[in-house]
């Protein structure tokens, strides 16, 4: 097994797979993201969201679990083990939040806002950007840290916008419904946030590289 495992790893199969099962997780977030805007088109109902979301996060925590087996037996990493990690528990963390967010609507009872959209399609963005980058990784390096500072610029307009409809909300009268929406904003920022720490993980784990 030990042979077999260093013979993967001097072809770079062992890299491939580390690298196909963060692209897998990656595409469950997406998924994710498209299940709230779902929710937010008026397509599925916030409860009918969360049981979808449910699954889409089921799937997300098996392939997490996936990745770190194989960071447990692999002897050679694409890049830094423990950035990895790091850059796959940041993607894990991007999907809990949509799940928050999904769920709050839901124990709120929230009606979800069609203008989130664009913020939505800016976190899509940004995780197509960062499956793009992971993909380049292997034979087009040079390209990953161009990759990453796309990816951040998406996760800093979500912060603009979230922002600017803040600011909307500070010029109406206080009520339930404001409360409401001010909670699910901030869940929104937070979405925002933790794709630039993908975007931060990966960008650390290239400098490592080229030194």
């Amino acid at each position: 097994m030990r042979i077999r495992r260093l013979y993967g790893d001097l072809t770079g199969r062992a890299h491939h797979r580390i690298l196909d099962a963060l692209d897998a997780q990656l595409r469950a977030v997406i998924e994710g993201v498209e299940v709230v805007g779902r929710m937010t088109t008026g397509e599925l109902s916030p409860a009918d969201a969360r049981s979808a979301m449910a699954d889409v996060e089921h799937d997300g925590d098996a392939l997490r679990a996936a990745l770190v087996g194989e960071l447990a037996v692999a002897l050679t990493t694409p890049i830094d083990r423990e950035d990895l990690y790091r850059l796959s528990r940041s993607i894990d963390d991007v999907l809990d939040n949509l799940r928050d967010l999904v769920r709050e609507t839901d124990l709120y009872d929230a009606k979800p806002e069609p203008a989130d959209i664009e913020t939505l399609a800016m976190v899509s963005n940004g995780l197509g950007l960062l499956r793009q980058a992971i993909g380049s990784l292997l034979r087009r390096p040079s390209e990953v840290t161009l990759s990453t500072l796309a990816v951040r610029k998406c996760a800093g307009r979500v912060r603009q916008q979230y922002q600017a409809a803040v600011a909307e909300l500070f010029r109406l009268p206080v009520s339930i419904e404001l409360l409401k929406r001010r909670e699910l904003l901030r869940r929104l920022d937070v979405v925002g946030l933790r794709l630039g720490e993908c975007a931060d993980a990966l960008s650390d784990a290239m400098l490592k590289r080229s030194h």
